[in-house]
Order: structure tokens, then C-alpha cells, then sequence
């Protein structure tokens, strides 16, 4: 499995500005996605002044990857915790197996669930403090 342990690294409104910094320095490939990007969700409307917000992007360079976003709405932003680790698995089961395992004992912050660009997807904080997020590859359905 390639790419399985990713750095994702959130921003406080500057992260395309973070971006681009990073790609003229390091080089390398990006890609991103504004929160204007995604398709509308009635639970989770995004507010105007969010919209050219960074949901999510990568910077991909001689086969590694960094991920990055600016923080969602309502989620506080800390600096020095703005650094989570970003597994993606192969199959539902396995992001299920990994997803329950590192988050008992930890703060939940999305449950693992089907989102627009992966068919499962969440976010935690686990016993020792350290921030993760899980995901199934988008082509992998099984």
C-alpha cells in the first residue's frame, strides 16, 4: 500500500497562500479544492465568506504527499496543533478496523462516514492527544 501515512497540515484562512509557498520552494505538483468546490449539503451550508476557503490539497513531489486545508468552520485553531496524520486504506473494511481501533479512548470529531470525494471518512483525537483522519481510497467501494 502506497501513501498510507500522510502529514495534513491545517491553516487559518492562509493555507493557499501556505501552499503555493510550499510548491515554489519544494517543487512538485498541487492540487486544490475550495469549499466552494464541494456540492451543496442543507446540514452543513457553507457561509459566503468561507466559500475560496482551502477544503482540502495536496502537494505531491517524487511520490510523497502533504495534505492540507484551512480549519472548518466552528473548529478552533490552535497553533501547534494544526498537524494531523492522514491514513487511506484500500477497502471499507480495513478503514473501519483502523478508524474503531486508534479512536477508542479518544474525542471523536466526525464519525466515520460517506462523504462527496472518499466512501468512508473521519476525524479523531486519540488517547495520547494526537489528531488523525481516516479514509477509504474514493476508487475502492468494497
Amino acid at each position: 500500500m502506497n501513501d498510507w501515512l500522510i502529514p495534513y497540515i491545517n491553516f487559518n484562512g492562509n493555507c493557499e497562500e501556505a501552499v503555493n509557498f510550499y510548491q515554489k520552494i519544494l517543487g512538485g505538483e498541487v492540487q486544490i479544492l475550495h469549499f466552494k468546490d464541494a456540492p451543496p449539503t442543507p446540514e452543513f451550508p457553507v457561509q459566503e465568506h468561507l466559500k475560496d476557503l482551502v477544503l482540502h490539497a495536496e502537494l505531491r513531489k517524487e511520490g510523497h504527499v502533504i495534505r492540507f486545508s484551512d480549519t472548518f468552520t466552528g473548529v478552533p485553531f490552535t497553533p501547534g496543533n494544526t498537524i494531523s496524520f492522514s491514513l487511506e486504506f484500500d477497502t471499507t473494511e480495513e478503514t473501519k478496523t483502523v478508524y474503531e481501533a486508534l479512536s477508542e479512548g479518544g474525542q471523536i470529531e466526525m464519525v466515520l462516514q460517506q462523504t462527496f470525494f472518499s466512501p468512508l471518512y473521519g476525524k479523531f483525537v486519540d488517547k495520547f492527544g494526537v489528531h488523525w483522519q481516516v479514509s477509504c481510497k474514493a476508487h475502492s467501494a468494497k
